[in-house]
């Protein structure tokens, strides 16, 4: 299961509001915004948090879940192999375009 400082943190790092987000997935702003304020553990049917689970994955983002390999320890998120790439090949341009 993933956090709602998860689900908040992965929108984060891809820049997008929760309307891009909604277009993405395929489910509701209003759902995505209830996820989001949980207290803890995302709460919603099987197939919005799957169809959101994938979305954001496909997007490039990396669930890390408690206990995994993290440089912090804990539950995080951050961006898949490929998209740190690509977003350090994006941020070293905008460095040299300064």
């Amino acid at each position: 299961m993933i956090g709602a400082a998860q689900l908040r943190g992965a929108r984060a790092l891809l820049g997008i509001d929760r309307r891009q987000l909604a277009m993405l997935s395929g489910i509701s702003v209003q759902t995505i915004q209830r996820m989001e304020t949980s207290e803890d553990i995302v709460r919603g049917n099987v197939d919005s948090l799957t169809r959101l689970i994938t979305a954001l994955n496909e997007a490039g983002i990396e669930f890390i879940a408690p206990g995994a390999i993290s440089t912090a320890g804990g539950r995080g998120v951050r961006l898949a192999e490929e998209g740190a790439n690509n977003r350090a090949a994006r941020t070293d341009s905008d460095a040299r375009a300064a």
